[in-house]
């Protein structure tokens, strides 16, 4: 039996949990995630977890936050002045915003607190400091990818790097 190795294609489909079983995010259904092992393409422990895998074959793994989206980062929350928001914007704490980094890229910021001055911002990833559950069943492994565009969805013209 062929197993999942640095370099290989593979197609997976998973389920990811919390530690207290909330489902986060789940392609089961759907297609499935595409991307080369061993190439940072997806979070640390996801891609050491389907190294080794065969085709057909699925398994459980738990993931410290160091695996996933690391510890909570304090640099990444900010207070921005209520002065700075667009006039349209009704902001509430929860909201998520989309703002834009310097090279362009999307940046999902999630208010965390709001003043009568100014409005806390998140930019951390929402998982971070979490541990992950994934629940992940090994659908392909090919030389090549097999899905056009980006795997991850968001490219429809090409790899977006995720």
């Amino acid at each position: 039996m062929s197993v999942a190795k640095a370099g290989d294609f593979v197609q997976v489909f998973y389920t990811g949990s919390l530690s207290n079983g909330e489902v986060f995010d789940s392609n089961e259904g759907g297609q499935p995630l595409e991307f080369q092992v061993g190439q940072g393409q997806v979070i640390e422990g996801f891609d050491a977890a389907v190294a080794g895998m065969g085709v057909g074959q699925e398994k459980e793994v738990s993931m410290a936050p160091e695996q996933a989206y690391g510890q909570p980062d304090p640099r990444l929350i900010m207070e921005i002045p209520l002065s700075q928001v667009p006039p349209n914007l009704q902001p509430e704490v929860g909201m998520t915003l989309e703002l834009t980094a310097n090279n362009g890229q999307p940046l999902p910021a999630t208010i965390t607190g709001l003043t009568d001055q100014h409005l806390t911002l998140d930019l951390n990833p929402p998982l971070a400091g979490k541990t992950l559950v994934f629940k992940i069943r090994l659908a392909g492994i090919s030389d090549t990818p097999t899905q056009a565009g980006c795997s991850c969805g968001q490219d429809p013209n090409g790899c977006c790097g995720c």
